[in-house]
């Protein structure tokens, strides 16, 4: 990909966190699952990290290398025209410098955004230093600068996913913490964590920039949060969780009963399959 033509998606996809409508990205896991969406007409494709490490062997949480992670990103990028934006989980270092070679790596795969986490992967329920998250988000905006990709920065923050402090704190917590780090540089906020309709409200009304929310069954749906005023949905492994429950109900029917429903459900054609990566 050209740095014209990766400069010019990354300038579309932060628009797409500005105007209607609302910004949804079905996050995948490999470059099938990618051409799938891209094809049902998703302006813009997010990956997860937990898809990405489950459809190479391994759990969430940093469990591949950097190496691996990089490389599925390529794959996904390779065979889609719309931007790509990735779960590169808390960064893959443990210092500043280390999380700035993994983004120059990411964005050499074509990718024009990326997620960072305020958790510490070390240990459980532990969010990293403020203020170490700050001069991180500084550091990555400065990058972008240097290497001329306006790459959108998500910034996660973990509050409410781990559980942080009091439940009547955790909001105050998390807008601190979202504010700081769109101040900071960062272009979306990513309170990740299931949320009812009050807070995500609230949340949208206290942070001063777009905000993502995580997506899925049963509610809020998408033109709910679309009305809420939130910016962008994701979906994390909910798209991978469900594509696997029904592989295991095909596998179930096929040694149960030796039959195909299931398997014939939703079914791409053989010609569909087979074009699947023809230009």
């Amino acid at each position: 990909m050209s740095s014209r033509v990766q400069k010019e998606k990354a300038t579309q996809f932060r628009r797409f966190h500005h105007e209607a409508p609302l910004l949804v990205l079905p996050n995948v896991w490999d470059a099938a699952s990618a051409r799938i969406v891209a094809q049902a007409g998703f302006r813009a494709i997010a990956t997860t990290s937990s898809g990405v490490a489950a459809a190479l062997g391994y759990s969430d949480g940093q469990h591949i290398s950097r190496e691996m992670m990089i490389e599925a990103i390529a794959r996904i990028t390779r065979v889609v025209e719309c931007p790509v934006t990735a779960d590169i989980e808390a960064g893959y270092g443990n210092s500043i410098e280390e999380v700035l070679q993994t983004i120059k790596a990411v964005i050499m795969t074509g990718a024009v955004g990326f997620n960072i986490e305020d958790s510490l992967k070390q240990q459980e329920k532990a969010l990293v230093d403020i203020s170490y998250q700050v001069e991180l988000i500084k550091a990555l905006r400065e990058l972008a600068t240097s290497m001329d990709v306006p790459f959108v920065i998500n910034a996660r923050v973990d509050v409410f996913l781990l559980a942080i402090s009091e439940p009547e704190s955790r909001f105050e917590h998390a807008v601190q913490r979202a504010n700081a780090y769109l101040q900071a540089g960062a272009d979306c906020i990513y309170p990740i964590g299931r949320l009812d309709r009050n807070t995500i409200a609230s949340l949208v009304k206290a942070i001063n920039g777009p905000i993502n929310i995580l997506g899925g069954p049963p509610e809020p749906t998408l033109p709910e949060l679309a009305q809420l005023g939130v910016a962008r949905v994701s979906l994390a492994g909910g798209l991978m969780r469900s594509m696997l429950g029904h592989l295991r109900a095909i596998a179930q029917e096929l040694l149960e009963y030796g039959t195909y429903a299931r398997m014939n459900t939703e079914a791409l054609s053989s010609s569909e399959f087979g074009s699947l990566f023809t230009k």
